[in-house]
């Protein structure tokens, strides 16, 4: 698993009033596009909820892209990306196949315990409390 380092940004506040009804437009498109796609449009066909959904969803981006703030994100973020990849640092091949052994180790251990704990609860419930042989 890639280890990154810290790394401080400046940080970009909305301050004129229309960027602040620009990122209320965006919120309010954002938040209303499912609704709007699938409830309002229930009674039409998928790919037209779909379509609207996909329209809805990409006005609310160019909402926050003509911000200010989205803005000076969309110029900061090649460089922000070079610098935070310089910045990983890749596991070993050795600890990379360490950590592949623990995931499966512990997937196994989980499903054993799961299945063990499902059969006690049905032991318990259906042949103790319920009396329902089986």
């Amino acid at each position: 698993m890639p280890r990154i380092h810290g790394h401080a940004s400046q940080v970009e506040t909305v301050s004129t009033g229309a960027d602040k009804a620009k990122l209320a437009a965006a919120g309010c498109a954002g938040r209303s596009a499912p609704w709007s796609a699938f409830y309002l449009l229930g009674k039409q066909d998928l790919w037209l909820r779909v379509v609207a959904l996909l329209v809805l969803l990409a006005a609310a981006v160019g909402d926050v892209l003509h911000l200010r703030v989205g803005q000076a994100a969309d110029r900061l973020r090649p460089r922000l990306g070079r610098s935070e990849v310089k910045k990983v640092v890749w596991p070993t091949r050795k600890e990379a196949m360490q950590m592949t052994g623990y995931v499966f180790a512990f997937v196994v251990v989980m499903a054993l315990f799961l299945w063990l704990t499902d059969k006690t609860l049905e032991w318990v419930l259906y042949d103790l409390i319920l009396g329902w042989k089986r």
